[in-house]
């Protein structure tokens, strides 16, 4: 298996170059997207619920070890909730939905089911310190030591899935399948 590890020296230049606590994401594909070409190739294997989102609308995405960021709809979306442990929820765009899911079945008035269809590359964050970077949504998210960095495939953001979540819902794919 390639190496997955974002190093500590890695990140305390970046943090120190830029002298802030916040990355961009400018700055992240500029450090990481070496180190995520290398990656192996992961795909999310848990089905999702998800629901239309309405304009205005405040999602507070919590994992397991608290508060990891905040998004609002304002543009077409999705909320899209795991079915991890900490069911946490977030906010999909619509383009972005559609190209990562397929429709399963209806849970319920509010809620269907969703089958899992894109492919990430990550990097694991071995850094001590808790930093925050700018989601693609604008909006600080929070990383720590053991979470993963990830990016779809064609390298367009990146974001953090916390470690206990990141376990929950994906797995290596195996390249044997195509």
């Amino acid at each position: 298996m390639k190496k997955l590890i974002l190093t500590g020296l890695l990140l305390s230049n970046l943090l120190y170059a830029n002298n802030s606590l916040l990355i961009t994401q400018e700055q992240l594909k500029e450090q990481l997207i070496p180190s995520l070409t290398s990656s192996i190739v992961f795909e999310k294997f848990k089905p999702i619920l998800a629901r239309e989102g309405k304009i205005g609308e405040t999602i507070k995405t919590y994992t397991k070890d608290g508060l990891e960021t905040i998004n609002q709809v304002t543009i077409p979306s999705y909320i899209v909730k795991n079915t991890t442990d900490a069911k946490e929820e977030y906010i999909v765009t619509k383009d972005k939905f559609e190209k990562r899911y397929t429709f399963l079945k209806k849970e319920n008035k509010t809620w269907s089911f969703f089958k899992p269809i894109g492919e990430i590359k990550v990097v694991k964050i071995k850094n001590n310190n808790d930093f925050f970077i700018l989601a693609p949504w604008g909006e600080k998210m929070i990383v720590k030591k053991d979470d993963f960095l990830v990016s779809p495939l064609d390298y367009s953001e990146i974001y953090r899935i916390a470690n206990k979540e990141f376990f929950e819902t994906y797995k290596p794919k195996d390249i044997l399948q195509k």
